[in-house]
């Protein structure tokens, strides 16, 4: 029997006890059960309602050639709420510009001084001494909208009658005769944008024309028109203009004279009676038919202007550095916020024959070579040592063109950017004679090549500058450097354009200013100091007082580039004149250093190079960015600084490049190996004769000359053969 006991108990002890129903197990299916449910009832529901909302809008539905308005009409309002928004969103870019203090640029009244005191041009407007628009003579005000734009007083900013008209003239003709900006774009250009062209620059355009018109007046828009256009000559607005060219005021001119300022508008350099007076009266004889083909006057009245042409008062021909005293315009204005007064005297750093020699260098190139490498534009910083600016050429043409170049264009520098790589390098501890190797090198899916598509293996830093080998500062930027360290670096040297952040700046990616990249090669030659570039010296009223002064007022410069660092980076940087891509740029007798530049393409090209007195940044390319004809660094921007520093350098003490003591190297007889497209190893194209007179113009002085030789000699008359006999 206790057998039996304990075989029960242990039989009750190893059987486990019933399981107890899962509680939180019912709860999940409920859960599941209420969502299954709660979503087909609201689907459900969600089905009826779109039924009765269909049956109700069906009351609304529209058969045959209703439907079909309707359908067009709905689509219309769908394209039309994109197109609005779309709109918008190009819009907001326009209308920042208006948030500028756009008005006050003319509350600076300046006269502006070369570096010996010479006055060289004015700027800003005074307004007491502008004339209202209703004191203007009538002839002038109906010359201008005869010329610029007839419908002026119909058009709310945009004249698409006029664009019509405009395009349908120039499909005649074949070419670019008619414009079809309003006046109101043009002042829109004037104020707020530049001549860049591009769809850009037109879209903010046509949007700020409607702000214009929005907010202002048409007698402000056509006052402020007349008052701020460029006229030639360096003047600008309509009454400087006729001061200058006629000696009186806006007031008293006549219609003859009034057809010569409204012809200026269109290309005031090309038409200023004081340099070309045949085709300013050419141009003003195209307004006065302007004037009767509009219907504002009858052929009787301008007959008289038709048959005495105004004439000009003599002027120096001398013109005045635009692009400086533009850019050196904005400088008086960040400064002179401060001041207590806005009538200014300014002595700038510009000289005259340095800035004259600068713009003959420039032109003569793009004469000699511009056709040969299909290149338009050029422009030039030149700063003396000590971060003078003392030439600046922004553009070919001012008169054409206002855009500054020189300040305001950006544009990839190509290999003339590795100098930032390189010197942080010889900041941290490389120098020339470290050895590093050329070898294919990639960068998450991007993988730079050299020029030739080969690698030379193992080198010099010194070699790898001199030579622009590309895989050099893209293997230090990733392995040593840092992207961000280099940017920093460019900034330090004075580069005031915002870099963009991008695995390829160390091969110039990122676009940057001619000014920027003077400024930045000058802290060579200052022994790694800032260049502190600046181009006014001082700021005086017309009491004499000075307000400013820079050497005063701004603070010294400061160290950015170690004076080891330096040294290192003026020893490499000699040897390119001499047996690197830039043996055109070796100014005769002094030492030269410098880099080129040349972007993919051939779209940008540029020299960037010094003395021990100067530096100076060249680039040639072209405005609408098309590429050159294998236009490289080493070949027009080379020659054109060479041609501009061997005429400064003549007479004045040759300063040394800190930390190169070695002789002046002599530049090599042979061709270096060709490894980077900023090589001058091509040949240059053939010289291309510049056309000074117009083809019909030549066809018909041969037609003159050949009647002049086939014509019969004159007989003269036996009376006075005997009277000379």
């Amino acid at each position: 029997m206790p057998d039996n006991d304990v075989q029960n108990q242990d039989i009750q002890q190893q059987t486990p006890p019933a399981k107890k129903p899962r509680l939180k197990k019912h709860f999940f299916l409920q859960l599941d059960s209420w969502i299954d449910s709660t979503l087909w009832n609201a689907g459900f529901r969600a089905a009826e309602i779109w039924e009765d909302v269909t049956i109700f809008f069906r009351r609304f539905r529209v058969r045959g050639w209703k439907r079909l308005v309707v359908e067009i009409l709905g689509e219309g309002m769908t394209w039309g709420t994109v197109g609005a928004v779309l709109m918008l969103a190009l819009a907001l870019p326009a209308f920042e510009e208006t948030q500028k203090d756009w008005r006050n640029h003319g509350d600076f009244a300046v006269t502006f001084l070369d570096r010996y005191g010479n006055v060289i041009g004015h700027r800003g407007i005074i307004h007491e001494n502008s004339v209202p628009i209703d004191e203007l003579p009538d002839h002038l005000i109906k010359a201008v909208l005869a010329t610029e734009d007839r419908r002026f007083f119909q058009h709310f900013g945009i004249d698409f009658l006029g664009l019509a008209r405009a395009m349908n003239e120039n499909a005649r003709a074949g070419g670019v005769v008619q414009g079809g900006s309003t006046l109101t774009q043009q002042l829109a250009k004037n104020l707020f944008l530049t001549n860049e062209r591009s769809l850009e620059r037109k879209i903010k355009e046509a949007f700020l024309a409607l702000w214009l018109e929005a907010n202002l007046s048409k007698k402000e828009i056509l006052s402020l028109y007349l008052d701020r256009a460029y006229m030639g000559g360096g003047t600008f607005g309509a009454a400087a203009a006729s001061q200058f060219y006629f000696g009186k005021a806006i007031t008293e001119v006549n219609l003859a004279e009034a057809a010569m300022l409204a012809g200026l508008f269109k290309a005031p350099a090309k038409y200023a009676p004081h340099v070309n007076l045949p085709a300013a009266r050419a141009r003003a004889n195209e307004v006065l038919t302007n004037m009767v083909q509009g219907g504002i006057m009858t052929e009787g009245q301008v007959l008289a202007a038709r048959r005495n042409p105004a004439s000009v008062i003599d002027r120096d021909e001398a013109e005045a550095p635009d692009f400086f005293l533009d850019w050196a315009f904005e400088e008086v204005q960040r400064i002179g916020a401060r001041l207590p007064q806005h009538t200014l005297v300014v002595r700038t750093t510009i000289d005259t024959g340095l800035q004259a020699a600068a713009e003959a260098a420039v032109e003569s190139s793009l004469r000699e070579y511009g056709e040969g490498y299909r290149v338009k534009q050029g422009s030039l910083v030149m700063i003396e040592n000590g971060g003078a600016v003392r030439a600046m050429v922004g553009g070919r043409d001012y008169g054409e063109s206002q855009f500054n170049r020189a300040t305001r264009a950006l544009r990839q520098p190509g290999s003339s950017f590795k100098i930032y790589t390189y010197s942080l390098a010889m900041e941290n501890g490389y120098t020339p004679e470290t050895m590093v190797t050329d070898a294919p090198i990639s960068w998450g899916n991007w993988s730079p090549k050299n020029y030739g598509n080969g690698y030379a293996g193992r080198m010099t830093m010194q070699t790898a500058l001199a030579k622009s080998i590309n895989t050099i500062p893209v293997r230090l930027a990733k392995e040593k450097l840092g992207i961000d360290n280099i940017m920093k670096q460019a900034k330090l040297f004075g580069v005031e354009t915002p870099i963009r952040k991008d695995v390829t700046i160390p091969l110039g990616t990122s676009e940057m200013t001619v000014m920027d990249q003077a400024t930045a090669y000058a802290v060579f030659p200052a022994g790694g100091y800032q260049a502190r570039r600046h181009g006014i010296e001082q700021i005086l009223n017309y009491n004499g007082d000075v307000l400013y002064d820079f050497q005063r007022d701004e603070p010294p410069a400061e160290r950015v580039l170690s004076e080891t660092a330096a040294k290192y980076m003026n020893q490499m940087l000699t040897t390119i004149p001499y047996a690197g891509t830039a043996r055109r740029a070796a100014v005769d007798g002094v030492l030269t250093a410098g880099k080129t530049g040349t972007t993919q393409a051939y779209r940008d090209a540029w020299f960037c190079g010094y003395t021990g007195n100067y530096t100076a940044a060249v680039w040639f390319g072209n405005d609408d960015y098309t590429s050159s004809n294998n236009m490289t660094g080493g070949s027009l921007p080379a020659m054109t600084f060479k041609k501009l520093m061997d005429y400064a350098h003549q007479g004045i003490e040759i300063r040394p490049i800190p930390g190169v003591e070695t002789p002046m190297p002599e530049r090599e007889k042979t061709k270096p190996v060709v490894t980077a497209a900023d090589g001058e190893t091509d040949p240059l194209p053939d010289l291309v004769r510049p056309r000074s007179l117009s083809a019909e113009a030549t066809r018909q002085l041969r037609d003159i000359g050949r009647m002049l030789k086939e014509a019969e000699p004159l007989k003269a008359e036996p009376e006075k053969m005997a009277a000379r006999g």
